[in-house]
C-alpha cells in the first residue's frame, strides 16, 4: 500500500515508510519505486512499463517525503532544482531531551565511507570532505526525548544523523550514529515533515505535509503541537 500525498499529471509524492527502500540496492528487496511503478500500471491500466522518474532518496530506517516524477521532462527539471537548492525541506527528529542550547546552526565537513555506509565529520583540510550546514531548533519536550525541527542547507549523506551525533543529540534507535538502544521495528525516529517548492511545469507552489508513522512517541508529539 503506497500513502499519496500529491499526484498531477508529472509528479507523485509519497509519504515513505520506515524500512522502505526508495531504489534498488544489493538487498534486491522490492523498493518504494517498485510499489509506486505497480499502483501507476494498475491505476492508468497501463500495459507495459510505467516510467518513474526518482529525485532524492531518503535512508531506509527514515520516513516521510518522497517526490517522484512521471514524466521526464518533470524529472530533469526537478533533477535542476534539487542541484540549486530550491527544494525547501523540514525534518523531525526525535532525540535525548535537550536541556541546554535549545536551536542553532551545524556547520561542519563530512566524509563517506562506503564500505560502512556511514559518514564522519573531518575537517575542511579533508580534499575528499563535503561542507554540511543545517539549522535545528527544539519545538516540545516530552518526559526524555525532544522533538527537533530541522532544516538543511545542504543535502549530504546522511547529514542529519552525522551532525546531530557529533553534539550528542543521536536521533532515538539510530545505533549507527551513537543511539544506545534499537527501535523494535528498525526505524529511527527522523521524519522528512515538509517540502516547499515551486511546481517544475505549473509554477504553482505546492506544500506537502507528511504525517509522521503511527508510534507512541510520534502521536504523542503530534496530540502535543496540535
Amino acid at each position: 500500500m503506497v500513502e499519496i500525498l500529491f499526484e498531477d499529471n508529472h509528479l507523485i509524492i509519497v509519504n515513505k515508510k520506515p524500512g522502505d527502500l526508495t531504489q534498488g540496492d544489493k538487498s534486491n528487496d522490492h523498493t518504494l519505486g517498485d510499489r509506486v511503478k505497480d499502483y501507476l500500471k494498475k491505476k492508468y491500466n497501463k500495459p507495459g512499463q510505467a516510467f518513474l522518474g526518482i529525485t532524492h532518496r531518503l535512508d531506509r530506517p527514515t520516513s516521510g517525503v518522497i517526490i517522484f516524477t512521471k514524466t521526464s521532462k518533470a524529472l530533469s527539471r526537478m533533477n535542476e532544482m534539487f542541484k540549486k537548492n530550491e527544494i525547501k525541506k523540514t525534518y523531525w527528529a526525535i532525540v535525548k531531551l535537550v536541556v541546554d542550547k535549545a536551536s542553532g546552526k551545524l556547520e561542519d565537513y563530512l566524509t563517506k565511507n562506503p564500505k560502512q555506509n556511514k559518514s564522519y565529520v573531518t575537517n575542511s583540510l579533508n580534499k575528499k570532505a563535503k561542507k554540511a550546514i543545517l539549522y535545528y531548533e527544539s519545538i516540545l519536550n516530552l518526559d526524555n526525548y525532544s522533538l527537533l525541527k530541522i532544516k538543511l542547507e545542504t543535502g549530504r549523506h546522511h547529514q542529519i544523523r552525522t551532525q546531530l551525533s557529533k553534539i550528542g543529540m543521536s536521533i532515538k534507535g539510530d545505533l549507527k550514529y551513537g543511539f544506545p538502544r534499537p527501535n523494535s521495528n528498525g526505524s529511527i525516529h527522523l521524519h522528512s515533515r515538509k517540502t516547499t517548492f515551486i511546481h517544475p511545469v505549473t509554477k504553482k507552489e505546492v506544500i506537502i505535509v507528511a504525517p509522521p508513522p503511527i508510534d507512541k512517541i510520534w502521536d504523542k508529539c503530534l496530540k502535543m503541537i496540535e
